[in-house]
């Protein structure tokens, strides 16, 4: 009923089930002597892929990013199962952050842009007045233009975390497709990929969101609580 609204961020289990245990499958469970590697890497993808569905399904909302993370598992599974150039391992890699920034760019040209449903929404901040005390300040056109650069540097964090996902898996992942050895590396990656990239793909949104914070600041002279949306 009200699970759209009711929905929290559980990090901890995100981190749990997408990465932590699909990388302690494939390194550990992926010997013949185990699950083999098939059968390996399908217990392991069947996390995030099942996590992911369950969201998707229980709050029933439309989630960009979300549903390009359960097409990047599809991709993965089928590129071991298949058996496939470990190339397009990297490739897919790099595609998925680099899909989202170019979707970022694209999204200044909408009348919805990106950069606003993930910082300036009014779940995060009092839009209302903002927006008030811009107008009373004359410096909406100025805001504007500071929420563009906001939108570039946004991109820009996108096309580092698919530069390093390119190299990461073209450093890690050299064993054939449908080999143990090739599921024990997509460990490692999936591993790894999170401290070498994620985090500071993150540090840098953080820094985004600080420009942003800094830039209403200026323009309105707000501070950070009355700028904070208040819970209701």
């Amino acid at each position: 009923m009200n699970s759209k609204t009711t929905h929290k961020p559980r990090p901890m289990i995100d981190l749990l089930v997408s990465i932590v245990i699909p990388s302690l499958i494939l390194m550990k469970l992926s010997g013949d002597e185990h699950l083999g590697a098939a059968g390996g890497l399908v217990a392991a993808l069947s996390f995030p892929l099942a996590w992911g569905l369950f969201e998707l399904i229980k709050y029933r909302k439309f989630n960009f990013i979300a549903l390009l993370g359960l097409v990047s598992v599809l991709l993965t599974g089928g590129i071991g199962l298949f058996e496939l150039d470990t190339k397009w391992l990297a490739i897919k890699e790099a595609a998925i952050p680099a899909i989202i920034g170019i979707a970022v760019l694209v999204s200044t040209f909408t009348p919805y842009p990106l950069v606003k449903a993930l910082l300036f929404n009014p779940e995060v901040m009092d839009i209302e007045k903002i927006n008030q005390k811009l107008r009373e300040h004359n410096a909406t056109q100025a805001f504007e233009a500071r929420l563009l650069k906001a939108t570039y540097l946004v991109a820009c964090s996108f096309a580092f975390s698919a530069t390093m996902n390119y190299i990461l898996a073209k450093w890690l992942v050299t064993s054939p497709a449908g080999t143990a050895e090739f599921n024990e590396q997509l460990g490692e990656l999936t591993l790894y990929s999170y401290p070498m990239i994620a985090l500071p793909s993150m540090v840098m949104m953080l820094g985004v969101f600080y420009y942003l914070w800094c830039t209403i600041r200026d323009l309105t002279g707000l501070k950070l609580e009355e700028v904070m949306a208040s819970k209701k």
